[in-house]
């Protein structure tokens, strides 16, 4: 919410990461990641298309724009009367500042009820889908999350899911372990919800996720295992390879990825 009301209120006006994190995150110590995932979840909850954008477009290597129009909230009920001046009550905070907050707050407000009632509807009848984790749940289990789009463009979901699948499908070749499908790990694409919850309504053990970068015409992939009851990584690593030939890079990164996870101890023991 203070990130939409950042870039509404410079609406039209580049802002820098920077400024972001000075004015979004004041105070709080976060890395460049954190804008790049919250401006990617605003930009779902929106319904906007980072390649055409109708809100929030990305000006590479200088910040992001709301390209939406933005114009203030008039309470027709509360007209200014003959003679009264369109100035707050506080000297130092327009009308016309205070009227678009007000407003810009009351309906992101009604919107946020129904996300999060519609939210947790669904997460109730996933979880109820389920039997639960004490009976379903194996130790040489694990789930693939959709890994991130985290490229400064945010133009590389498609490769990023593709990644996904991938492991899903090899490490699904690997016996006795059990991996849900594509569908079940899709679901939670996007959502912020406790890996320990994600385990607990997909019966598993371990999750599997990770974030795709670009730099020139090199990719780096990077991809964490966690153990899900405590929340602890187990193993981590990051590829880089030359962005020339998508299939392969997938292909190549979701094969070593698969060999790691099968000769490591955590994983082999458990």
């Amino acid at each position: 919410m203070r990130l939409l009301l950042c870039l509404a209120e410079h609406a039209g006006e580049v802002v820098s990461i920077d400024d972001l994190l000075n004015q979004v995150w004041s105070g709080v110590i976060v890395s460049q990641d954190s804008v790049y995932q919250a401006v990617a979840s605003l930009r779902r909850l929106l319904g906007d298309d980072p390649r055409q954008p109708a809100y929030i477009a990305t000006v590479p290597r200088l910040g992001y724009r709301m390209v939406a129009k933005v114009s203030p909230w008039v309470d027709e009920s509360s007209p200014v009367l003959p003679g009264e001046s369109a100035v707050s009550a506080d000297p130092d905070v327009p009308a016309f500042g205070k009227r678009f907050r007000a407003g810009f707050m009351l309906a992101a407000g009604v919107v946020f009820c129904l996300v999060l009632g519609v939210a947790f509807l669904f997460h109730g009848r996933i979880t109820n889908s389920h039997p639960p984790a004490s009976v379903v749940q194996t130790q040489k289990s694990i789930a693939v999350l959709p890994f991130l789009d985290l490229t400064e463009e945010m133009n590389e979901e498609p490769f990023a899911d593709g990644m996904t699948e991938e492991l899903i499908d090899k490490l699904s070749k690997i016996p006795d372990l059990r991996v849900p499908g594509a569908t079940s790990s899709f679901y939670f694409k996007g959502k912020q919800i406790p890996v320990a919850d994600i385990a607990k309504a997909l019966g598993v053990a371990y999750v599997l996720d990770g974030s795709v970068r670009k730099s020139g015409d090199r990719l780096r992939v990077a991809a964490r295992l966690v153990r899900a009851d405590n929340g602890f990584v187990v193993w981590s690593e990051t590829y880089d390879r030359p962005f020339h030939d998508i299939l392969m890079v997938q292909d190549d990164i979701a094969g070593e990825v698969t060999k790691a996870l099968k000769t490591s101890t955590e994983f082999k023991v458990r």
